[in-house]
């Protein structure tokens, strides 16, 4: 394919296209060619590489052929956020493969090395998703553990600690059930040579450290989700243990004022 453009971008659609139904029909409209867990579409100056997971990277196309595609998909430019996009740019006719300052060198004219090369900038712009909603869960809740240092407990009540649970909860089951997408995608179980080329753009992207730092933030999460399960517990038991002081009460109460009535 002889590109006229040597721009890469990278587009993270979020939830916004992952209907089977919907990626079926586009293929067939777009006389797309289905690989495992990416689509390819061929434009008319480059192409554009659309994943399951819903991110789509486009190769050599230029403004208007990227906004045509987006609005056969049914999808408006302001839905792209900046913070869920990233550009490269790339030549062909290297000695080899090399990635340095945002620039993608290739060594030769294969569609499937831009595909290995996709599903790293994918996973990479799926990573920085995932690496927000943590940190911004995390520093919601920052708050509670000093609290809970500082006064020995936490001051909410029983339902709006269940809450908290939940917003904890779901953006850890949410990261978590996508997690395997941050591996090596299967792509290269059925292309192994390919890998070689996946590798060093996952390497240049820096995918697997930040996929640990993603697992410790994980780890925080979850800590935080126990410490306002253990503070919950607490609250239940002191709740319970009133309610028993309460009755206690009451019976003494009554014995004493039944012992009354017998003296009189």
């Amino acid at each position: 394919m002889k590109f006229i453009n040597d721009r890469v971008s990278a587009f993270n659609l979020g939830d916004i296209f992952v209907s089977g139904s919907e990626q079926l029909e586009l293929l067939n409209n777009e006389r797309g060619v289905r690989y495992r867990d990416a689509a390819h579409i061929a434009l008319p100056d480059g192409e554009a590489w659309i994943f399951d997971y819903g991110v789509i990277i486009f190769w050599a196309v230029t403004e208007d052929e990227r906004m045509a595609l987006l609005n056969r998909l049914q999808l408006e430019n302001h839905q792209l956020h900046s913070d869920n996009q990233e550009h490269f740019r790339f030549v062909t006719g290297g000695s080899e493969l090399r990635i340095s300052q945002d620039k993608i060198v290739l060594a030769d004219d294969d569609v499937l090395s831009r595909l290995a090369i996709s599903h790293a900038l994918a996973q990479s712009l799926k990573l920085n998703e995932y690496e927000s909603q943590a940190q911004q869960t995390i520093q919601a809740y920052a708050h509670l553990p000093h609290a809970l240092a500082e006064t020995g407990k936490i001051k909410l009540s029983r339902q709006e600690i269940a809450k908290i649970r939940g917003n904890l909860f779901s953006t850890k089951s949410d990261i978590i059930l996508h997690y395997e997408l941050l591996d090596t995608p299967n792509f290269f179980w059925e292309y192994p040579e390919y890998e070689a080329i996946y590798n060093v753009a996952a390497r240049y992207l820096e995918i697997h450290p930040r996929v640990e730092i993603l697992s410790k933030k994980l780890s925080t999460i979850h800590e935080l989700f126990g410490m306002l399960a253990d503070e919950q517990k607490h609250q239940h038991s002191a709740f319970l243990e009133w309610i028993i002081i309460i009755l206690i009460a009451i019976e003494i109460v009554m014995f004493g004022a039944q012992e009354i009535q017998a003296m009189l």
